[in-house]
Parts: C-alpha cells; sequence; structure tokens
C-alpha cells in the first residue's frame, strides 16, 4: 500500500516537471521554478520541451507499473523506472541543482525501498 502511494507521488512529480517543462517554460511561473530569465527561456525552450518528454516517459512507465499492480511485471517496470528516476535526479543534482536530489532522487529512492519491503 504504501508504495503503491509512492510510485504514484514519484509519478506526480514527474507529470508536474513534464507540465512544467513543456507548456509552462516560458511563463513567468515556469521560470521561477527554473530560475531563469525570460530571454534564456525563450531561446531553450525546445531543450526544454525534449527534457519534459523524457520525464513524461518517467511518468508513463510508473503508471503503467501501477495500473499492472506492483507485483510480477509491474514490480519489474517500478523498480527499473524508480533506478531511471535515481538516476536522473543524481546527474541532474550533480550537474543543475542540489535541490533536484531531493525533489526527483529521495521521493524515488523511498519509493523504491518500499518496494523493496513489500510495504
Amino acid at each position: 500500500m504504501i508504495a503503491q502511494v509512492l510510485v504514484g507521488v514519484v509519478a506526480a512529480i514527474h507529470l508536474y516537471i513534464v507540465v512544467l517543462e513543456m507548456v509552462l517554460w516560458t511563463t513567468p511561473k515556469g521560470r521561477q521554478v527554473f530560475g531563469t530569465t525570460a530571454e534564456f527561456a525563450e531561446t531553450s525552450k525546445v531543450l526544454a520541451a525534449n527534457q519534459g518528454l523524457y520525464n513524461g516517459f518517467l511518468a508513463a512507465g510508473l503508471i503503467w507499473a501501477s495500473v499492472t499492480g506492483l507485483q510480477a511485471a509491474g514490480w519489474q517496470m517500478a523498480v527499473f523506472t524508480l533506478l531511471c528516476v535515481i538516476a536522473a535526479g543524481l546527474y541532474g543534482a550533480a550537474t543543475v541543482s542540489r535541490r533536484i536530489l531531493f525533489v526527483q532522487a529521495v521521493p524515488a529512492a523511498l519509493a523504491l525501498l518500499t518496494l523493496f519491503l513489500k510495504i
């Protein structure tokens, strides 16, 4: 039960990131979240949308795992996708902002832990 909730939370985080990167990137809200200027946001919006698409794939993997059920193939899909989220979060924390560690990697690691503990 806890694993299902945490996997859902991580999926929701990534759906929110999709919206931020693909829809809101050049808006005041998007620029505030990512700390960018209007000029930078405008020139990088295609790159941000591409990045948002990848976050969408992570959300899709977790949603697929949840709908399938966190047993057998669904469990494997959740583990794989959470490991991808953790890897992306660690890379982002090392190269962009330490905040990414807490927004992406830590929630995914907690969800992964609950999957292995079967709680």
